[in-house]
């Protein structure tokens, strides 16, 4: 079946209830577009275990704040259908600004107490668009299953406290991390980096992984983890940290000593470009 692409809200919703009248299960991956390996795994796993696979691809002005990169966030549409095309996919929703906020439009959600830290301390407001418009994105796609990648960890963790304290009826799939060979996490803003800022940017991922290390050996305490990675970091000229954070999962509460699944998140600037990434320190199974 040929990918078809829909701008309208009654277009999209007139397709998804034909699926379901096919009987077939569908599974959501929302994008801001840009695509990159990190997305098309996405895709991938929504394609393996969903019959119907929609991606929306959608700038939102409401996550972004006054002075960050809306206008200059990276945009192909043209190549972004292109890579679609060829992993099979079968709808793309593609609405325009106005269609997802109309003139008048007033209604917006808000979480208590996860969107209080780490990029939601750093981005206040950004958390309140991101749930808006996945809240408006699910209503709209009805999804079984909707697909998002561990690199935004808390966004993650708001969208799945977000499901259950409104009573969505779908599943929540985190993907892991994509990288890069050098370790940097794949992201649309890395276009922003320099030649050498991109050099240095994978001392992100080496400050994760030797606290991770540190994490196996045995240590449990989160300042002395949190050091681990801020030295590395810190030695790193072009490197500027926002935030090393550890906090418990799901709750993303301070904790004293690690004995539970934690998010060990990072936010660290190169100039004006603002790179995050996170491993997920646990014994057994994370979240």
């Amino acid at each position: 079946m040929e990918m078809v692409v829909f701008e309208k809200i009654q277009q999209m919703k007139r397709y998804i209830a034909d699926r379901r009248k096919a009987g077939h299960t569908i599974g959501f991956v929302p994008t801001m577009g840009y695509l990159h390996e990190g997305h098309l795994a996405l895709v991938r796993e929504a394609k393996r275990t969903c019959q119907t696979v929609v991606v929306s691809i959608f700038v939102n002005p409401t996550q972004f704040g006054p002075h960050e990169d809306f206008e200059r966030y990276p945009r192909d549409i043209e190549r972004d259908l292109r890579m679609l095309k060829e992993e099979s996919v079968d709808s793309v929703f593609m609405p325009s600004t106005s269609e997802i906020y109309p003139q008048g439009y007033a209604t917006y959600v808000r979480l208590k107490g996860l969107t209080d830290c780490l990029c939601g301390r750093s981005r206040p407001g950004h958390f309140d668009g991101v749930a808006t418009v996945v809240t408006k994105l699910f209503n709209i796609i009805c999804p079984d299953k909707a697909f998002f990648g561990q690199k935004d960890g808390q966004q993650v963790l708001v969208i799945r406290r977000m499901v259950e304290d409104l009573n969505m009826e779908l599943e929540i799939v985190t993907v892991p991390t994509v990288r890069e060979p050098d370790g940097v996490a794949m992201s649309s803003r890395n276009v922003y980096l320099s030649k050498e800022e991109r050099k240095a940017a994978p001392v992100l991922y080496r400050g994760l992984r030797a606290a991770e290390a540190a994490f196996q050996k045995g240590e449990r305490n989160p300042q002395r983890l949190c050091k681990i990675v801020t030295d590395m970091i810190t030695s790193e000229p072009l490197a500027r940290v926002d935030y090393v954070k550890i906090r418990s999962i799901p709750n993303l509460e301070p904790v004293a000593l690690i004995d539970r699944p934690a998010l060990l998140a990072v936010a660290v600037y190169f100039a004006n470009v603002r790179l995050i990434d996170n491993v997920v320190l646990h014994s057994g199974s994370p979240y």
